[in-house]
């Protein structure tokens, strides 16, 4: 893990320009192991919410930036605490960020979400609120395997829409999600 450490300090993030209405996110990307190839990333199920675009998608956990927040970090960290009960402070230690990104459909919210990488330093029980469904594991190992590739569909004002995605067990990892994913392993394979 110190390799995909140093990878990330070196890895100087695109960030995205502040622009007006733009509203800000954070996420936690929290990772579990000894090495990259032992690593197991945390993944939760978001609970099905009416209004909520992304509604009982698989995520991490995170959310808006609000103004008491400090930094976008102070965000990942506040949202996983209550999302999960996960004291990033208290159990994890941060490795860097990755990119901003932001929804590539004009029927998203106009929002732009910073991805941050943990490890976690100690084994702590999980509690998902009411805003998580489910909590679990899944090794950067699965999710390099070819075999777990996939596409998500979805329509959208009668056009079929193809999305790139990852295959855990039943569920997809696709959108934003997906798209965090992808950078996590690219920066997770050139320490390998």
């Amino acid at each position: 893990m110190d390799a995909l450490a140093s990878a990330l300090l070196g890895h100087v993030a695109v960030e995205e320009p502040e622009e007006s209405g733009l509203r800000w996110a954070a996420v936690a990307l929290v990772l579990r192991g000894v090495t990259t190839d032992d690593a197991e990333l945390l993944f939760i199920r978001r609970a099905e919410r009416e209004g909520d675009p992304w509604s009982g998608h698989i995520a991490f956990p995170g959310g808006r930036r609000d103004d008491a927040d400090r930094s976008l970090e102070a965000t990942a960290r506040r949202e996983t605490g209550e999302e999960l009960a996960l004291d990033l402070d208290a159990s994890a230690r941060l490795l860097g960020a990755l990119d901003d990104i932001r929804p590539r459909s004009a029927a998203l919210p106009s929002i732009a979400v910073r991805p941050y990488v943990f490890i976690l330093e100690r084994e702590v029980p999980l509690v998902p609120n009411v805003e998580v469904q489910s909590a679990f594991w899944m090794s950067l190992a699965a999710l390099r395997d070819p075999s777990r590739a996939a596409e998500h569909t979805s329509e959208r004002g009668g056009v079929l829409m193809r999305f790139p995605a990852y295959r855990c067990g039943d569920d997809l990892v696709w959108g934003l999600t997906e798209r965090i994913v992808t950078q996590l392993l690219a920066v997770s394979a050139s320490v390998r």
